[in-house]
């Protein structure tokens, strides 16, 4: 290939904040070989600053990338994941998204660290709850469902949007194996709630969590204690939606009282319901999704935030799975074609 001037090698020294310097190229410059697998670059580190060489149109894509990293840790840390998810997107065209990503600062946890959405599908999340009533979170493991449904929560609380926190979940197997466990009900039901406990530890810090509990500014608990109730001036979170029976999920919506909002959150693929019985998570999106006021946000495995291999493995289970089910039902590819053609 002939050398034009956009093509041409070229050599440009970036300076990052000394501070971050070594947070942003990683352990053993780990993040930096990242960069150089994903770009025709070669980066050198020394000391603050990183030379870059290579092809005029690479090296100014890192560049800029190199300098957005730089400014988002200003803010906190940047997890590995962050920095991949950061790389995609730059690959991909749409590092410009990525200002508005990382300024983005939903709450500070009790220990300083500041809170955001770290992909695209969070981002329309978060502004999903900002301003719909009702809002779906459905997605897989690892996609910040519950954590980020929890940061809103607690951000709402300290502005004084509501005056309390209702965090819920259904206890599936509450009729069959909990009166074996020792101890009252509450006893009984932490084991489901613990999820919920450790997120609001993690961002609260165990001493405020505590203190509002004690107040009952805070409350965890399971789904059948909200029949019969009217949640007024509340930010209620219903986690692992997929085990609702219908009944449930139509109970627990219509608890909604003035001045409340309500988060759902749930993964239709995890559905731990007896076999046979219809899921309230799956009956809702088709009975409400064309319900002004009320949004349903679709997070994918590219908003994973955990460990990389956590992607790999829902790609791996929605593989299986949807070749099991054209094995079960040979013609269900013709007939989804015939559908999208309609």
């Amino acid at each position: 290939m002939s050398r034009t001037p956009e093509n041409e090698g070229q050599e440009k020294r970036v300076r990052v904040d000394s501070d971050r310097a070594t947070e942003l190229f990683g352990y053993q410059d780990q993040n930096l070989k990242l960069i150089e697998k994903s770009f025709a670059v070669r980066l050198i580190p020394r000391g603050n600053e990183v030379v870059l060489q290579g092809e005029r149109e690479e090296v100014d894509k890192v560049e800029k990338l190199l300098l957005r990293l730089n400014g988002a840790l200003k803010d906190g840390h940047l997890s590995s994941a962050e920095i991949r998810y950061a790389l995609r997107l730059t690959r991909e065209g749409k590092e410009e998204v990525l200002d508005d990503l990382f300024s983005e600062v939903v709450v500070v946890t009790n220990r300083g660290r500041p809170l955001r959405p770290k992909t695209l599908g969070q981002k329309e999340y978060v502004d999903a709850i900002k301003k719909s009533g009702i809002v779906f979170g459905i997605g897989p493991a690892g996609t910040g469902k519950t954590y980020l449904a929890m940061a809103m929560a607690i951000a709402a609380f300290k502005n004084r949007e509501v005056n309390r926190i209702v965090l819920t979940r259904p206890a599936v197997e509450a009729g069959e194996k909990l009166g074996f466990l020792p101890g009252d009900l509450q006893e009984k039901v932490n084991p489901y709630l613990r999820p919920l406990y450790d997120a609001l530890f993690d961002i609260l810090g165990v001493e405020t969590f505590e203190k509002h509990l004690a107040k009952n500014l805070i409350e965890v608990a399971p789904l059948a204690y909200m029949r019969g109730r009217t949640l007024d001036d509340a930010f209620v979170i219903l986690d692992e939606a997929q085990n609702t029976t219908p009944e449930q999920m139509k109970m627990f919506l219509t608890r909604l009282g003035f001045g409340s909002r309500a988060v759902i959150t749930g993964d239709i693929t995890q559905v731990d319901l007896p076999k046979g019985q219809f899921s309230g998570l799956e009956q809702a999106r088709q009975v409400l999704k064309d319900i002004e006021g009320i949004s349903f946000v679709y997070l994918t495995e590219r908003d994973v935030v955990r460990h990389p291999l956590v992607q790999k493995v829902i790609k791996a289970y929605e593989a299986y799975e949807g070749k099991k089910g054209e094995e079960e039902n040979p013609l269900f590819p013709i007939q989804e074609e015939v559908r999208t053609i309609d």
